[in-house]
């Protein structure tokens, strides 16, 4: 299972690097948000946060990927959904 975990750490790692790509201050609480579960995780290895965070950043990437397909790379949009339950 912690293998699972690391993967999603590592996916929610590389959302919140895509966000500052896109250089837009209204992404700034998502990425902090990602930034302190991924801390949060590395401390105590307790996934909650990084699902909750990861999945609602898919939301709005994939949001974001459905307006402007170049801006999102495809491999964060699936890392993500392998871990978000309904997706």
């Amino acid at each position: 299972m912690e293998k699972d975990t690391d993967k999603l750490r590592d996916a929610c790692i590389k959302a919140a690097e895509t966000f500052r790509k896109l250089k837009n201050s209204g992404y700034d609480d998502i990425v902090s948000k990602l930034e302190y579960v991924v801390g949060s995780y590395n401390h105590d290895h307790n996934p909650v946060g990084l699902y909750e965070f990861g999945c609602m950043a898919l939301d709005l990437l994939v949001n974001i990927k459905s307006k402007s397909p170049g801006k999102i790379n495809k491999k964060v949009i699936e890392d993500l959904k392998k871990h978000c339950p309904g997706t």
